[in-house]
């Protein structure tokens, strides 16, 4: 299972590490320690609540300036859903109030490792989303 430090995932989330913090000591996101006793959250876990923020913006609410950006755009997010077949697999992320669908190879996902709870890039130009894996 994916462990993210909390900064990390107070930063896919676009929010403070206070914040983040806060929910956890609320009850609404677990935590556990690392192998060096630092405390993170669970990726799987994490895709679930970003999916629950991400309900709470609806699409028509998204930010002004977002049609003035490049075609080569770069989100990162959670990876919350992994489709596969024995060639092709249905890649779904949460990038902030952002959800974003890759369809890639199969093999490329067991390459970079993507599963649920693991954190992702998309790179997005014209109708092509690629996905880049954090080596953390």
């Amino acid at each position: 299972m994916a462990h993210i430090r909390i900064s990390h995932a107070a930063d896919l989330l676009g929010v403070s590490d206070d914040t983040l913090r806060r929910w956890i000591d609320q009850g609404r996101l677990g935590s556990v320690t690392d192998d060096v006793g630092r405390r993170v959250v669970e990726g799987a876990e994490l895709a679930g609540l970003a999916q629950d923020i991400a309900a709470d913006h609806p699409v028509d609410q998204l930010d002004a300036g977002a049609g003035m950006r490049s075609s080569r755009n770069h989100l990162t997010g959670l990876v919350t859903g992994v489709r596969s077949d024995p060639v092709m697999s249905q890649v779904e992320l949460q990038c902030g109030r952002y959800r974003i669908v890759s369809l890639i190879s199969t093999e490329a996902v067991e390459e970079l490792g993507i599963e649920v709870g693991s954190v992702a890039t998309a790179v997005i130009k014209a109708t092509n989303v690629s996905l880049e894996r954090d080596r953390s």
